[in-house]
C-alpha cells in the first residue's frame, strides 16, 4: 500500500497525540528502524505535532476569549491576599 493512499487516523485527544509523538521520538532515537519505517514515523510525527500545535492554539484562543483578551501573569491566591 502506498503512503498517499493511506490516511492517518487522527488522535482522539491532545494527550493521546502527545504520547504517540513521544513514542515515535523514542523509537527513532534507537536507530533500529529501516529508512522506510523512519520516514513513515517521521511523517506521522509531523502530523501529530501539527495536531498538538493546533489544539494548543485553539485552547489559547479560548482562554483569551474567557479573559476578554487580557492575559495576565499567574499569581497564586496566597500572593494576591498577602498584597491586600
Amino acid at each position: 500500500m502506498s503512503r498517499a493512499a493511506s490516511t492517518p487516523t487522527p488522535p482522539p485527544s491532545f494527550e493521546v497525540a502527545l504520547q504517540e509523538l513521544e513514542s515515535i521520538v523514542r523509537g527513532m532515537e534507537t536507530g533500529d528502524a529501516s529508512l522506510e519505517q523512519s520516514l513513515t514515523a517521521y511523517e506521522r510525527g509531523v502530523g501529530l505535532l501539527k495536531h498538538c500545535q493546533e489544539t494548543l492554539s485553539a485552547a489559547e484562543q479560548k482562554l483569551q476569549l474567557l479573559e476578554s483578551d487580557v492575559l495576565r501573569d499567574f499569581e497564586p491566591a496566597d500572593q494576591r491576599t498577602a498584597e491586600r
